[in-house]
């Protein structure tokens, strides 16, 4: 039984491949009758013609990584592509590192540890990238001597 044209009909109504199509076995006979895509459309209406899902590529592999990835796993070198940076980038580290370094200036503003030209003069210092770390800037401080020194505190 040759059922070319009414897979190529159906395939066209239901915009899939022909490969796609699937009869009702008890019903081929009138499917064989079928010549118009009206009486096609009737058959897939009917549930005498259907469509076979599509398969697609399981995504649950890939869910399962990115969840042992959020828990900081498969993260080791053999796992990195790309310099250091492409996973830092080197301004987000500059950022990171500045505003630490301002935020601890300010709280010792703040606290009246040191005055308000000391504080500039560090600021200054550190838009210019003078101090690589927090302990750095600490470091700085004490041998430059720039802590207010008031009722005995340091």
């Amino acid at each position: 039984m040759e059922l070319k044209t009414q897979k190529r009909l159906a395939a066209d109504l239901l915009k899939c491949s022909a490969k796609r199509i699937v009869f009702d076995n008890e019903r081929l006979d009138e499917i064989k009758e079928a010549i118009t895509k009206r009486d096609i459309h009737n058959l897939i209406r009917d549930k005498a013609i259907n469509k076979k899902q599509s398969k697609g590529v399981s995504r649950a592999r890939a869910n399962k990584i990115m969840q042992q990835k959020s828990k900081g796993r498969m993260k080791g070198p053999g796992s990195r592509k790309g310099k250091h940076t492409a996973r830092l980038p080197s301004k987000k580290n500059w950022m990171n590192k500045v505003r630490l370094q301002r935020e601890i200036i300010k709280e010792l503003k703040d606290k009246k540890r040191i005055t308000n030209d000391v504080h500039k003069l560090l600021y200054k210092k550190i838009s210019g990238g003078f101090f690589r770390s927090k302990n750095h800037i600490k470091i700085y401080i004490k041998e430059n001597e720039l802590l207010n020194i008031k009722n005995g505190k340091k």
